[in-house]
């Protein structure tokens, strides 16, 4: 089921699009927000969840406007494949050379058509 969720994750516009905007560089949620014209508390809730993934990592903190202590934030996958394959669902992801890490899962759909029988 981790293959499914994950490959939900990735028809998510919104998450897309923290992905792309916090590659090359890390940004806070309020930066995310604002560049994306998306409202601060979904950018921290999709944040929360891209990090409980480990797709998105804290790689420093600064300091905001008002003198507050403020997390940034950069993308950890470099590319993402998800296929169909002999009914199955795989996902693989290749993150960033910070974690060095290659994820691949599949997701046997016809697996869970039994267990639901």
């Amino acid at each position: 089921m981790e293959a499914l969720k994950t490959a939900k994750l990735f028809a998510d516009e919104v998450v897309l699009r923290i992905l792309a905007a916090s590659f090359k560089y890390p940004k806070t949620a309020q930066e995310l927000s604002k560049q994306l014209d998306i409202p601060v508390a979904v950018c921290y809730k999709k944040i929360k969840k891209l990090v409980s993934m480990g797709l998105i990592k804290c790689v420093d903190t600064k300091l905001s406007n008002k003198g507050k202590s403020v997390r940034c934030f950069r993308s950890q996958v470099k590319s993402a494949y998800i296929f169909f394959d002999n009914g199955r669902l795989r996902v693989r992801l290749e993150l960033t050379q910070l974690d060095d890490r290659i994820y691949d899962k599949t997701w046997d759909i016809l697996d869970e058509i039994k267990k639901v029988e």
